[in-house]
């Protein structure tokens, strides 16, 4: 059994005990958050979609740690113009473990 489910802007492929990195969640770690916004699950045979979710369908998953991704380096330049710009960004994830899919 497996879903899809919509969280931070992107979707993302889950199943029961997989664990996933999303975008920053405003959640404390070992705290249970539910997902709603469930595109599709797939349950033995049968796949049932939402226009645009599924309706009645969660998934309950467990926050394990917060923390920052890998550094991204953005330098700017103009030629002869002698104008240089560097910059990094380290963007924030909550990694969180799926413990239950409802539908």
């Amino acid at each position: 059994m497996y879903a899809i489910i919509a969280t931070g802007g992107k979707q993302y492929k889950v199943e029961e005990g997989s664990v996933l990195f999303i975008e920053k969640l405003e959640a404390e770690v070992d705290a249970t958050v539910t997902f709603d916004k469930v595109l599709a699950v797939s349950a033995d045979d049968a796949m049932t979609f939402g226009a645009p979710y599924v309706e009645g369908a969660t998934v309950t998953a467990k926050v394990v740690k917060h923390g920052k991704g890998e550094k991204i380096r953005i330098i700017k330049h103009k030629a002869k113009k002698g104008y240089r710009k560097r910059q990094g960004h380290r963007q924030p994830f909550t990694q969180v473990s799926i413990e239950k899919i409802t539908l």
